[in-house]
């Protein structure tokens, strides 16, 4: 069997399926592609490392799919990242409010696609420590498990797709610590790749509406950025 990451494609554009299939196949992946989300849903998704979507399909909408993929156990874990054309603030926060891990408006170079999807692909790899940090974080009945990847909020557990949990978990560790958002990026976003300044703030916006009473305890600092303070 084969060791390589089997990648799905999800885009109703026939060309760029297909440049990213050549792109991506000659990173070392296994890349198929699919014309509509319908398309996508009539195959076995279960064995695959992760999925691009596209967001303005047919009859079903990535952010659609997404879900779909979200709410069926064998898919719940795979990454998705979308690839789309909508760039405003409410796009990117329903594209991660729907389970994406990563968000990358069109245009965009090949070359930035294949970095993300290294950067992705890694940080879902089984295994993988949180190096130089504690495994479990809390304040008060705000707890963070960077281990098992669980977040309580006064005894109930909430869900956090994986760029909102690492930021929170990051702020959470170094209470009354300031992170600027270009640490944020360089910290969470790796690789050499260009992520608007402005997805910190919605992933912020998203921590701060799952947290409750600890919203409050996330505070902006005008012209620095994010911090957690008790």
């Amino acid at each position: 069997m084969s060791d390589k990451k089997r990648i799905l494609v999800v885009d109703d554009e026939e060309t760029l399926c297909e440049a990213l299939k050549f792109n991506l196949e000659a990173e070392g992946y296994e890349v198929d592609t699919a014309l509509s989300a319908e398309e996508a849903l009539a195959t076995n998704l279960s064995g695959y490392s992760l999925f691009l979507l596209d967001i303005m399909m047919g009859d079903i909408s990535g952010m659609q799919l997404a879900r779909i993929l979200r709410s069926n156990p064998a898919t719940a874990s795979i990454p998705i990242i979308f690839c789309t054309a909508k760039d405003s603030e409410d796009d990117m926060i329903g594209g991660l409010d729907a389970g994406a891990d990563d968000y990358i408006v069109k245009p965009y170079s090949l070359r930035s696609v294949s970095a993300r999807v290294r950067t992705v692909l890694r940080r879902a790899a089984p295994g993988q420590p949180r190096q130089g940090a504690d495994t479990k974080v809390e304040y008060k009945g705000l707890i963070m498990d960077s281990v098992r990847k669980t977040c309580f909020v006064d005894g109930n557990e909430v869900k956090l797709p994986r760029k909102e949990f690492e930021i929170l978990f990051r702020l959470l560790s170094h209470p009354g610590e300031i992170f600027s958002r270009e640490s944020l990026l360089r910290e969470i976003w790796t690789d050499d790749v260009v992520v608007l300044d402005r997805v910190v703030d919605v992933n912020i916006t998203r921590i701060r509406s799952k947290i409750g009473r600890y919203a409050k305890n996330i505070i902006a600092r005008s012209g620095y950025g994010y911090g957690f303070v008790e």
